[in-house]
C-alpha cells in the first residue's frame, strides 16, 4: 500500500533497523519499511507514517506469520535490498504489486541466493515457455537481475530469470505461484504431446510458436473462467477432414486438459487448437505457414 494520509502511529514492534510493525486505525497491524527506519526505535514511541518509505498491511495471518519469521531469519541488509528490488518492479511495470511479493519473492530469492552460494545449479525447465508468456514480466526480470547482479555481486543465471517472472506476474494477476507453476507444466506437456504426435520439434524462435503459447494460456484462462464467446464450431467438420492428424492431436491435447483441470472443454476449442498445429506443422515440414 502507498502512504496515505499523514498520521502518527504507535510502534508495536522494532523488528530490525529498516522494519517495524506499528498499529494503525484502520488496518490495526501494519508493516513500515525504509532505510533506519527502526534505528533506536522502541515500542510504545510514535512515528509519523511520513517517515517509512512504504507502508503495507499483510491481511493474511499465515502470510504475515511468514513475513515476521523471514525477518528473524534473513540479514537485514538483504530484506533492504529486497524492499528497493519491489519498488524497482512497481516503477518498471507502472503499478502497484500485491503485497504478498514481499514475503515470496524475498524468501524465494534468499534461498536461491544460498543455493549458488554452495554450488547448486538451477534449472527451470519451463524458462522459454514462461518468457513467451509473460514477456513484459520477463523483461523486467531480466532488468531486476542485471540489478540484484551488481548490488549484490553475485552472477544470476538465466533460468532464475524465469522463476523471478513468476513472482511478479503473481503479484500483478493474484495467481498463486503454485497454480503459475502448474499452469506452465501444464504447456510444456501439452507442447510435448504436439511435437511427439507430429513427430517434429517446433521452431522456439518462430513467431508462430509464440502465438500457440499465447494461445494454450489464453485457452487455460478460457477453461478456468469458464467464459467462452467465440463459436468456431461452423469450421470443425472441414478441419477435421482437411487436417484430420491434427485435428486429433489437437483432442489428444482437449482431453489432457480437461484431465488436469478437471472441466469439460467445449468443443470450439479444437478448431483454435487445429489451425495453430496445423501451421506448426507445415512450418516444420515445408517451411509454409499455409493452413491445410
Amino acid at each position: 500500500m502507498q502512504m496515505g494520509v499523514m498520521g502518527m502511529l504507535k510502534i508495536k514492534k522494532v523488528l530490525n533497523n529498516n522494519a517495524l510493525i506499528a498499529e494503525h486505525p484502520t488496518y490495526e497491524e501494519v508493516i513500515l519499511l525504509g532505510k533506519g527506519i527502526g534505528f533506536n526505535k522502541k515500542a510504545g514511541e510514535s512515528i509519523s507514517n511520513a517517515d517509512a518509505e512504504k507502508l503495507f498491511v499483510l491481511k493474511n495471518p499465515e502470510e504475515q506469520e511468514q513475513y515476521l519469521q523471514m525477518l528473524k531469519e534473513i540479514d537485514e541488509n538483504f530484506i533492504g535490498i529486497m524492499n528497493d528490488a519491489i519498488s524497482f518492479i512497481e516503477d518498471k511495470l507502472g503499478t502497484s504489486l500485491n503485497e504478498h511479493i514481499h514475503t515470496s519473492l524475498t524468501d524465494h530469492l534468499h534461498f536461491a541466493l544460498k543455493r549458488l552460494k554452495n554450488g547448486v545449479e538451477i534449472k527451470n525447465p519451463f524458462r522459454f515457455e514462461i518468457e513467451l508468456a509473460y514477456p513484459r514480466e520477463y523483461a523486467v526480470a531480466e532488468e531486476l537481475t542485471e540489478w540484484l547482479e551488481k548490488e549484490l555481486s553475485v552472477n544470476i543465471p538465466e533460468d532464475e530469470v524465469g522463476f523471478i517472472t513468476l513472482h511478479i506476474h503473481s503479484a500483478i494477476s493474484k495467481a498463486s505461484i503454485a497454480n503459475l507453476t502448474k499452469r506452465t507444466q501444464i504447456v510444456s506437456q501439452l507442447i510435448a504431446i504436439a511435437e511427439n504426435s507430429l513427430k517434429v520439434t517446433l521452431d522456439r524462435s518462430d513467431i508462430n510458436y509464440s502465438r500457440f503459447i499465447r494461445h494454450l494460456h489464453f485457452s487455460l484462462d478460457r477453461i478456468e473462467s469458464g467464459k467462452y464467446v467465440d463459436n468456431a464450431e461452423f469450421l470443425k467438420d472441414v478441419l477435421q477432414k482437411e487436417c484430420a492428424l491434427c485435428y486429433s492431436i489437437a483432442w489428444k491435447m482437449i482431453k489432457y486438459m480437461q484431465k488436469q483441470l478437471k472441466k469439460k472443454i467445449p468443443e470450439a476449442e479444437s478448431v483454435y487448437l487445429t489451425l495453430h498445429l496445423q501451421r506448426l506443422y507445415n512450418i516444420a515440414r515445408a517451411g509454409t505457414a499455409e493452413v491445410c
